[in-house]
């Protein structure tokens, strides 16, 4: 596998819906590689790299293991990368489902602090 820009990869592999939203996710600091920030989306990734991210307060952690040049189907999707997610994170997403639809305000200032954290 060759190195593919974040936003990019991140698009194909469909952990995003559109490649704009990859771009503001990146921008806004929620994606790591290998556990530091990601400076911009044009930073490239390679097989082995680790992805960390938050979409819609949910934890995304994934391995790369390929790419592909453009968009494939949700199935060929899985196939470049390996799911490295915790089995839903106490006190982020955990608890929040577990007591109704909406989290309550120390789960809110839970998810706030993990967002922002400047690892």
């Amino acid at each position: 596998m060759e190195s593919q820009r974040l936003d990019h990869w991140l698009w194909c592999a469909r952990l995003v819906k559109t490649r704009t939203l990859a771009t503001v996710l990146v921008t806004a600091g929620k994606v790591r590689i290998n556990g530091k920030r990601a400076p911009k989306p044009s930073r490239l990734v390679r097989a082995g790299d680790v992805v960390t991210g938050m979409r819609a307060s949910a934890l995304f952690v994934v391995r790369v293991i390929g790419s592909a040049p453009r968009r494939v189907s949700p199935s060929l999707a899985k196939n470049l990368y390996e799911d490295l997610t915790p089995p839903m994170a106490e006190g982020i997403a955990g608890r929040a489902l577990s007591h109704g639809p909406r989290p309550t305000k120390r789960d809110r200032r839970r998810m706030d602090a993990f967002c922002t954290d400047d690892r």
